[in-house]
């Protein structure tokens, strides 16, 4: 049966642990400022009541509400399965203070205004709430009665943020940039917020959040504008018949940089000007000044599709292609005096698409670090102390849920296309794959295995998929591949799967709006994953049409759930709307968390020991627990698009989520890239921007290769000896080579709370040069990874950080002993990368998938100039025999004063483990520049049986 919807004193807002009481707290006296718990205390201030909750040495839930049931209140992202214990605390008052103390941590709270600040145990300051910054206003959403809550804390020095999720705004640091948190193609919220100062904020609500100046965007005022002719009031807008700008049709004036044309022929035309042809290529640009009454930092953004581009005073401060039914923003700060600028604006529409406008936001006077949620019946935060970043990363996820350990077979390459439309022509991918010896690992099929009209069926249309378990066998047995397939959360009527769900009250009602009846949004309904019925129902339509015949792991598309296009935040609240928890607004981010959840316990359920695997287009906070990865969405094929993504990898990292991909290659490609015969010059630029994308592609947790409108499989882009598709072999063998390295740091993932994709605020959180870059990386401990995302660039700028020992160029084994900035080259074939000194990286033998066999012998390069630590793992790669124990470690360690490396003792076993392996040495220092060569010469070979081993080098 459907749940009832809760009453609103009971809905889920905010966080609260296992170990909260199960009493009302007792109301405090005067004579006793607080009331203490078995956690934590519980005091009056002027917003309520205030609870600060001891979650570890280091983690401090804080959480005021006028209702202290509040405090009770189930999270939806935070877990108590590595909370079990509560470390010892004290608390004392004073008139002006109460303090609670850990051995690490001081929570200060300022009685008269209910300010908490966080300080060492010594009593040095890391952060204070602000004085005033904390709001609680009565507000009715969707009907129910309500409140909006914000937090504000007090930003220090040159400290940068981190996290908030996957955003496509390029930046890495996003202290000065304003988010919108909520769930949408190419968007991924994450509430957990990390600063170069070492600490974290998780912030539990699930509604939508803002981080920022929450000032809205707004047009630039009329009164500041002055057209080409000087006259006030307006710019100059010129439309064109072409995209070069060369074809002028006509102009007028406007107040206001903004266009929206019509969308179809079934819509009336709204274009501003009846003489603009209503298809076809044309462009538009805004010219004239602008008066600036503050000087500083003005943001600027643009909101389109299609191509757009920016400039003020004649430089360009913003150039951006998306593709026509995903419009998205792009900001920029621009430093301005007072006075009058210059702006040039120009849209070009090259494909169908409609949305354009800039809106701008001047200097803050003040800023605050300011979180601020639509639904919430309190405020409910943990702050997260390291010092270091990696401990503030390990305490989000003692707070959410361990990572899982993903099957080994998901680190090896991935093909995927929009889509395979029969199961022969996988078949001959993966075929054509074992002919080439190009090692693979996962064929995808994407949607529409089922026939049009029966959507969440997961039926296979017979058609096109006449045998699907014989299709499913050769994937396994012929081609020693694993298959990932599409599965969606939604319905349409006349399907067996609808009607189960809709008989017992699972599907949200359907959402019928004006104009919009497009074969992927309508007439549809998703399920409601928040009840946990419908989970099960969901889950078991999907074992019975999938997992029975032996899929291997699942694609959940579209799981925001938002198909509106453009992205609508209102539309999406009505979709999910209501829920088993509440309103659409109130759980509106954790949609992707509850149905991960759903294919997760289903699946360990019914195959307790074959690991779990989901790709998923969204995701929230506590996802890493779910066996879930996420991509970043529907991205457009464009040098800027890419150049993009590495920032939104480093967010989403820094967020706590550790598995993270995208569409190498990107998903939709401009004009210039669609048809069957492209001009010469967009044929070289596609592949050169294909093999830049897999160089960065082979350096991120999770490699795949996915697009629409042209092929990706590595031969589609030239033959054998073509320079892209040499560029794909070779990083893709360099890829499985480096299993080895990438599983041990999978290991660590999991066992040790690590990070695969690492912004350099990481490791050095004091340089600021460091902690703003958002064009390079550390790949695990060891690569500095420094994507090439120009065309036809052959070298690039790479910025090294102080490391002890310097680095090493990993092509040429060159030593670079100072920090700083150099130019490095970067041929079409290679991409710069780095290795730090005192790295221990093991590298595997060739294999044509991850399975193939063990991972012997393993050739240790060692880089001189630094003591060094690694760790090798293995367990079995498939099953849940790591939870219980069943994984191996390897230490090894490098004494650079004495070149020795130590193989330390064996730790754990595993069934099916080498008890016998052979370690290859090869060494790289700054007297002997080893190049890298897939065939190295060995300096010394080792037999190792478990035993410690002390292996000196000359």
């Amino acid at each position: 049966m459907k749940l009832h919807l809760l009453a609103p004193a009971l809905l889920l807002s905010a966080c609260v642990s296992a170990a909260a009481p199960t009493a009302p707290a007792p109301t405090p006296s005067p004579a006793a400022p607080f009331a203490r718990l078995a956690d934590g205390i519980v005091a009056p201030v002027p917003a309520g009541w205030l609870r600060l909750q001891v979650r570890g040495d280091t983690i401090v839930r804080i959480a005021v509400a006028a209702d202290r049931a509040f405090f009770d209140r189930e999270s939806l992202i935070v877990t108590s399965d590595r909370l079990a214990s509560v470390p010892a605390w004290t608390a004392d008052a004073t008139d002006a203070t109460l303090t609670l103390r850990t051995a690490r941590l001081q929570v200060r709270v300022d009685r008269a205004s209910g300010a908490v600040g966080f300080l060492t145990a010594a009593g040095e300051p890391i952060l204070a709430e602000r004085t005033g910054g904390r709001k609680i206003e009565r507000a009715i959403v969707q009907g129910e009665t309500t409140a909006h809550v914000q937090q504000q804390w007090e930003a220090v020095g040159d400290e940068t943020l981190h996290g908030l999720g996957q955003h496509q705004l390029g930046v890495v640091d996003i202290r000065d940039t304003d988010l919108e948190l909520w769930q949408h193609n190419g968007t991924v919220a994450v509430p957990f917020l990390v600063s170069s100062r070492g600490y974290g904020l998780l912030w539990d609500n699930p509604s939508y959040t803002r981080f920022g100046d929450l000032r809205p965007f707004a047009p630039l005022p009329a009164k500041a504008l002055k057209d080409l002719d000087g006259q006030p009031g307006a710019l100059t807008v010129t439309y064109f018949g072409d995209g070069r700008f060369q074809q002028p049709l006509f102009r007028h004036r406007a107040d206001d940089i903004a266009i929206s044309l019509p969308k179809g022929p079934s819509q009336p035309n709204t274009a501003v000007h009846p003489g603009l042809p209503p298809k076809g290529t044309i462009g538009v640009r805004w010219e004239g000044t602008f008066d600036v009454a503050v000087a500083g930092a003005h943001t600027f953004q643009t909101y389109s599709n299609n191509g757009a581009a920016v400039w003020i005073d004649d430089q360009l401060v913003i150039q951006n292609w998306w593709h026509d039914w995903l419009p998205y923003p792009k900001q920029a700060r621009v430093a301005l005096t007072a006075g009058t600028h210059r702006i040039r604006v120009e849209w070009t529409r090259d494909h169908s698409g409609n949305e354009m406008n800039l809106r701008w936001k001047t200097p803050a006077a003040d800023r605050p670090i300011t979180l601020w949620s639509e639904v919430g019946d309190g405020i409910d935060y943990t702050f997260v102390y390291g010092p270091q970043l990696d401990q503030v990363i390990a305490g989000y996820r003692a707070l959410t849920g361990r990572a899982s350990l993903l099957p080994v077979w998901t680190l090896g390459l991935w093909q995927s296309k929009q889509r395979y439309e029969t199961a022969q022509q996988s078949l001959d991918v993966l075929a054509e794959f074992r002919r080439r010896g190009i090692a693979i690992d996962n064929i995808v099929q994407d949607w529409f295995y089922w026939k049009e009209a029966e959507w969440g069926s997961h039926a296979f249309d017979p058609a096109r998929f006449p045998d699907p378990q014989a299709w499913i066998d050769a994937i396994h047995d012929q081609y020693h591949a694993r298959l990932m397939i599409s599965v969606w959360g939604k319905f349409y009527p006349g399907t067996a799967h609808f009607d189960a769900l809709h008989r017992r009250g699972f599907l949200y009602p359907p959402l019928l709006w004006e104009g919009v009846k497009d074969w992927v949004g309508y007439p549809y309904t998703d399920y409601d994953a928040f009840n946990p019925e419908a989970r099960e129902l969901f889950w078991s339509q999907v074992h019975d049409s999938l997992f029975t015949k032996k899929v291997d792991a699942w694609w959940m598309d579209a799981t925001e759930p938002d198909i509106s296009s453009p992205p609508d935040l209102t539309q999406q609240k009505l979709r999910m709307n209501p829920t088993a928890l509440g309103t659409g607004a109130r759980v509106l981010n954790a949609y992707a968390l509850m149905n991960s959840r759903a294919v997760y316990e289903g699946q360990r359920a019914a195959a307790p020991d074959q690991r779990v695997f989901i790709l998923t287009r969204s995701g929230f906070a506590g996802l890493q627990r779910y066996a879930s990865a996420t991509w970043s969405g529907d991205i457009s094929s464009t040098w800027d698009s890419m150049r993009r993504q590495i920032a939104a990898g480093l967010g989403y990292s820094m967020s706590g989520i550790p598995y993270w991909s995208m569409d190498i290659g990107g998903f939709t490609a401009p004009p210039r890239f669609l048809g069957k015969k492209l001009t010469a010059e967009a044929r070289d630029e596609w592949c050169e921007l294909n093999a830049r994308w897999f160089q960065f592609g082979a350096f991120v947790p999770l490699v795949r290769l996915h697009g629409e409108s042209q092929p990706r499989e590595p031969w589609a882009f030239g033959g054998d000896t073509h320079p892209v598709y040499q560029t794909i072999t070779t990083f893709n063998r360099l890829r499985y080579q480096l299993l080895p390295y990438i599983y041990a740091v999978a290991g660590a993932v999991t066992h040790d709370d690590a990070t695969f994709m690492r912004p350099l605020v990481m490791d050095f959180p004091n340089d600021a040069i460091a902690a703003r870059d958002s064009t390079q990386y550390l790949f695990g401990p060891a690569f500095l990874v420094a994507p090439v995302t120009e065309y036809k660039a052959r070298e690039r700028s790479v910025y090294l950080p102080q490391a002890a020992g310097g680095w090493y160029n990993f092509w040429t084994g060159a030593h670079h002993a100072k920090a700083g900035t150099e130019t490095v080259a970067a041929p079409y074939e290679q991409m710069p990368l780095f290795v730090r000194a005192g790295s221990i990286v093991p590298f595997g033998p060739d294999r044509q998938y991850t399975t193939e066999k063990p991972a012997d012998p393993i050739t240790l390069r060692i880089y001189a100039g630094a003591d060094g630590l690694f760790s090798l793992y293995e367990d079995d790669g498939l099953s849940y025999g790591y939870e219980r124990g069943e994984f191996a470690r390897i230490p090894l360690a490098w004494n650079d004063a004495k070149k020795t490396l130590t193989i330390g003792a064996r730790a754990g076993r595993f069934p099916g483990m080498l008890e016998q392996r052979t370690f290859q040495i090869v060494l790289v220092s700054a007297s002997r520049g080893t190049p890298f060569e897939f065939m190295p010469k060995i300096l010394q070979t080792v037999t190792y049986r478990g035993e410690p081993l002390h292996v000196v080098l000359p």
